[in-house]
């Protein structure tokens, strides 16, 4: 089996702290999600997987506590979370039938979908909000893994992050919450490039200095 990656070196062996790269920083320049009704067959097989999860947790972690983890979805297994969303969405005040039947088809617009879950430990020492970002980060290195490897990703929330019986459903505990929802398939159409955020007026350095 053709690995995606190189293995990481043993622990404690130095690494470079920069790595000129020009293919890289093309690739960021240019990165864009997938569009999430254009994700198709072949999805990574549940080794790749691995791998691509095995990338993902390599993002900045204060005191390596891992204040996160994963629930993947492929196969069968979406057609069955579906269901259950569709159950979910059917005890809503007011629902219709199609809001059922788009609950169902979730899962199963890509044939991976990869759940992240923040999962901080307040240890008095470490800030919440802090293991939040890093869990923030993880979902953004698994779509920037994805991408570099052939497939398309998008990360998104809807309703079933916000759900308190969705989080039941999946098992999460009361310190935890959904960070998003990856799905990663291959693209079957190209993103379109959108209008992005103009940084005057975002960009301020310190101090400032007075106005006139």
């Amino acid at each position: 089996m053709t690995k995606l990656f190189p293995s990481p070196p043993p622990t404690g062996v130095p690494l470079l702290a920069a790595r000129p790269a020009n293919a890289v920083r093309s690739f960021l320049a240019l990165r864009k999600s997938a569009n999430k009704l254009f994700l198709n067959e072949p999805g990574p097989s549940a080794s790749e997987l691995q791998e691509l999860l095995t990338i993902a947790v390599r993002v900045p972690d204060h005191r390596k506590m891992a204040p996160w983890r994963f629930i993947t979805f492929q196969g069968e297994a979406r057609a069955q979370f579906g269901k259950e969303l569709a159950h979910i969405a059917g005890r809503k005040p007011g629902v219709e039938d199609r809001d059922i039947l788009d609950a169902a088809g979730l899962p199963l617009r890509a044939p991976t979908v990869v759940a992240v879950v923040s999962s901080p430990v307040d240890d008095g020492k470490t800030p919440v909000w802090e293991q939040e970002l890093s869990a923030g980060a993880l979902c953004y290195n698994l779509l920037l893994a994805a991408n570099a490897c052939g497939w398309g990703g998008v990360w998104l929330s809807e309703w079933i992050m916000f759900s308190p019986e969705v989080n039941a459903l999946l098992g999460l505990k009361q310190t935890e919450r959904l960070a998003g929802f990856i799905y990663i398939g291959t693209a079957t159409a190209h993103p379109q490039e959108r209008i992005r955020p103009d940084l005057q007026g975002l960009v301020m350095a310190w101090p400032a200095k007075p106005a006139d």
